[in-house]
């Protein structure tokens, strides 16, 4: 750490030299000694010159730098006297100290001798008495030993004559094993004094061998020992009988001397075709969560009695493989390869169950059932490190258990915003745009509440294999709210039809209501995009923040795995992007009805209007359809309607003009002609109206951008067509009566006012004979509409 020592300045330095030079013992052992040469301003050095000093100070430095110079020594001087007498003061109190502490062991050691010469003659007592005693009992101790070694001796004696009854038990009880043991253990016995001695008892033993080989249905002919081995290899490769039975199989076959090395591969085999029964199913993970969840209603139960079968056959199998090494130690090999494959066969299992929709709590009941088998192996196989080999294995199980809950949130937020195409298709909700707005909007922000949740669980369990995993799972969990929100940002850009997959989304409806689903849909987006900019963000920012700050080195390397500021800002975009997208498909459809309208018409040989066309209430009826989407998805914005305002003539048409009304009233259609210049004329002088502002997530802003929108189209078309008298004047009423209803849509009556007028203007300009309707004729044709529509409207309600 000296690399990260702060340089002393000068008088730091030179305090230091000066305590270290009056304290140390010897200046030649000093670790930088004095240089010979040192500086002319080195005052501690031997080589300083006072003089020369004095003499180059009094040249370089000026009266003012002379004070100071001064004023510094002084200060110096002071300090150094300071510091000097707090030393002093220092090593007295410690010098004061170390007297009391010599004073205390003294007055502490006083009696220990005394005490010393008593225990030592206390030890001499002890010691006299323990060689009486030793004396005295020697003679019976040597006839106790040997009494105690002719009772051994006669046990064994005993033990041969009670042989034959032995076996007769072990027939009774067919516990062949202890038969075997207590044979062999007697056979050194029977080979010394078999054929003296022991005559009776090794006939008789045998002859309960023998009974032992006819139970068995051996061959006759063959010693017992083969005979024996026989029976023991039927049991090793009887699929009725345990693995542990197997195993004991085994090892009383060489106990018997039997060569079952040739039996390694069979045995082997036996072990690998366990595997099959000991691998987790379905039904042993159900059982597992049953038990978790609610262990006192499995008394008695079918579930959990299956449940110990499965524990049992995972100690039966670990009990074979510890009989295995016994019998065969070189074939750790071998066992370590089987266990790793066990091991990761029921990590598959679990991978696969994590991917499902769980909570975290089952995963983490899976997780201790399968620890729990690792670890009951690690004990056998030591060498195998299983435990370090789960952590991999479990590593990918959490990891993709993460990503399937992102995954099922993802697919639950789509699931949401289905029902725009339901409720709208079907009915089934009076406001279905709402109805999905509001449910995904639950989907998504409780949804990742619920997520953050459960993986808190997965943070604090105190399993040691998610121990050691905490750092990687803080990570993968900001990492896979990154990666969700860039996936539901892509979604919402399939769902709108702003890429080459838009066909997947019109395939869900057909015709013209399709469209309208869709489009009602990214408005639904919109909303949701600004939703999740402004609130989720934010709540799942501040969730994170609590319970899952961290995340290991990637924050260094790689930067943060979560970064809010760039989720947000993709959203606000795509919030603008689909409001715009909702906008633009909401005029493609007006367009659509604008182009039949004036498309099919012959307007040269157009008849007088005797009434408004119906393609008004149809552009009605489209904005009273848009009117109510938006006011069930996006919020009301702050009123402020543009009023006309007619003293200052800024939103008066030129038609409006009386000047230019009395012009137009005129016959001949040269003055009508010439009136249209002084039109233009007057738009030079006219207060300038902001047509196109920025459209703005409310209600207001986005109707009155659609209307504007439809009248610049109206205007547009009006300009491709070339109209007589009575087009035009068919034209006049028509934007006449639309005047009202929709200067009540929108925000901004001003703007609705001048491109209305620009609408007049463009079918004045293309018209051949510009004289348009009388007042009174346009107010009857009006007010006849009026009624006829509240007539209907009585009718239909």
């Amino acid at each position: 750490m000296s690399g990260d020592e702060v340089p002393l300045d000068e008088k730091a330095r030179r305090m230091r030299d000066l305590l270290s030079s009056f304290y140390g013992p010897d200046p030649s052992m000093s670790p930088n000694p004095p240089s010979k040469f040192a500086p002319f301003d080195a005052i501690n050095s031997n080589s300083f010159n006072a003089d020369h000093y004095l003499n180059l100070l009094i040249h370089k430095s000026s009266l003012e730098g002379l004070l100071q110079r001064h004023v510094g020594m002084a200060a110096e001087i002071k300090n150094l006297d300071t510091d000097l007498q707090m030393l002093v003061y220092e090593n007295y109190n410690k010098f004061i100290s170390a007297t009391d502490a010599i004073k205390r062991m003294n007055s502490n050691i006083m009696g220990m001798e005394s005490n010393m010469e008593q225990l030592l003659e206390k030890i001499k007592t002890v010691q006299s008495r323990s060689d009486g005693v030793n004396t005295s009992l020697f003679e019976k101790r040597e006839h106790i030993e040997k009494l105690h070694l002719t009772r051994n001796l006669l046990r064994k004696v005993q033990f041969i004559y009670d042989l034959p009854a032995r076996l007769g038990k072990c027939i009774k009880s067919e516990a062949y094993a202890d038969a075997v043991r207590f044979y062999t253990g007697a056979m050194p016995i029977f080979k010394a004094y078999g054929d003296s001695s022991f005559q009776d008892c090794k006939r008789a033993s045998e002859e309960a061998i023998a009974i032992i080989i006819k139970n068995l249905q051996t061959f006759g002919e063959n010693i017992w020992n083969t005979v024996e081995a026989s029976y023991w290899m039927g049991k090793l490769f009887s699929d009725s009988e345990s693995i542990q039975a197997r195993a004991e199989a085994a090892m009383l076959l060489k106990h018997l001397d039997f060569p079952v090395d040739s039996l390694k591969a069979k045995l082997f085999e036996k072990l690998e075709q366990s595997l099959g029964d000991l691998q987790l199913k379905d039904e042993d993970i159900s059982r597992c969560l049953l038990m978790s969840n609610d262990p006192s209603k499995l008394e008695n139960h079918p579930e959990s009695v299956a449940a110990t079968v499965h524990e049992a056959s995972v100690q039966e199998f670990v009990e074979a493989v510890r009989a295995y090494r016994v019998i065969f130690p070189d074939s750790d090999k071998q066992l370590i390869k089987l266990a790793q494959e066990l091991v990761t066969k029921n990590f598959e299992t679990g991978e696969q169950y994590g991917k499902k929709r769980i909570r975290a709590a089952d995963l983490l009941a899976v997780l201790r059932m399968i620890w729990k088998e690792v670890l009951q192996m690690d004990e056998v196989l030591h060498e195998s490190v299983l435990s370090e080999f789960s952590l991999e294995a479990v590593q990918i199980t959490v990891k993709h258990h993460v990503a399937s809950r992102f995954s099922h949130l993802l697919h639950d937020i789509s699931d949401a915003l289905t029902k725009v195409y339901v409720g709208q298709k079907e009915g089934m909700e009076e406001f279905p745009l709402q109805v999905a707005l509001g449910a995904s909007k639950k989907a998504v922000l409780q949804g990742s509440m619920d997520i953050l949740l459960d993986f808190r669980q997965l943070l604090d369990d105190d399993l040691e294999l998610l121990v050691k995993l905490r750092e990687s799972i803080l990570n993968w969990v900001q990492e896979g709210f990154q990666d969700f929100f860039r996936e539901l940002h892509g979604r919402f850009l399939l769902l709108s039809g702003r890429n080459n997959s838009s066909s997947q989304v019109h395939g869900v409806a057909e015709g013209t209501q399709g469209d309208r689903v869709l489009a009602s849909l990214v408005l639904v987006l919109a909303q949701l995009s600004v939703f999740i900019e402004q609130t989720a963000i934010q709540r799942i920012t501040e969730e994170i923040a609590a319970s899952f700050a961290g995340g290991g080195i990637r924050l260094y390397e790689n930067g943060p795995a979560f970064v809010p500021g760039e989720i947000c800002r993709s959203f606000r975009s795509a919030g603008e992007k689909l409001l715009h997208h909702y906008i633009n498909l909401r005029n493609q459809r007006i367009s659509v009805l604008l182009r039949k309208r004036f498309t099919t018409p012959n307007w040269v040989k157009h008849k007088e209007p005797r009434e408004v066309h119906m393609f008004v209430d149809l552009l009605l009826q489209e904005l009273e359809a848009i009117e109510k989407e938006v006011k069930q998805v996006l919020p009301q914005g702050l009123l402020r309607r543009h009023q006309r305002n007619d003293s200052n003539g800024s939103t008066n048409s030129s038609r409006s003009n009386p000047l230019r009304e009395g012009k137009l009233s005129r016959t001949n259609t040269q003055k009508a002609r010439s009136q249209l210049l002084e039109t233009h004329l007057a738009k030079l002088f006219k207060q300038k109206v902001e047509i196109f502002t920025k459209v703005e997530c409310t209600q207001e802003s986005v109707i009155t951008t659609i209307v504007k929108f439809s009248l610049k189209s109206l205007q547009e078309f009006v300009r491709h067509q070339t109209f007589n008298r009575s087009g035009f004047q068919q034209i006049q009423l028509d934007i006449q009566y639309l005047r009202t209803p929709l200067k009540e849509a929108a925000e901004n009556e001003a703007a609705i006012d001048f491109l209305l007028d620009e609408v007049s203007v463009a079918a004045a300009e293309r018209c051949l004979d510009p004289i348009p309707l009388e007042q009174p004729i346009l107010d009857k044709l009006i007010q006849a509409k009026l009624t006829k529509s509240l007539s209907q409207s009585a009718v239909s309600s």
